[in-house]
């Protein structure tokens, strides 16, 4: 995961929050929903898409190169 994305999470993350606020969904449901979305996305951000480097060390055995 790029870290150029992450103004487009805060901004997706946002628009959902109001949205869900115009629909009345009640604040304590909001969070709630937070709450049970916290460990995926704390995973999602601190590893940072850990598969990056698997992806380099296929590319070095099918070239050849260090």
């Amino acid at each position: 995961m790029k870290r150029y994305h992450f103004g487009l999470y805060a901004i997706a993350l946002a628009i959902l929050i109001v949205g869900l606020a115009f629909a009345g969904v009640p604040v304590q449901t909001m969070l709630l929903g937070l709450f049970v979305l916290a460990c995926p996305l704390m995973m999602m951000f601190m590893m940072g898409g850990h598969g990056g480097s698997d992806q380099q060390d296929r590319d070095r055995h099918t070239t050849g190169r260090p």
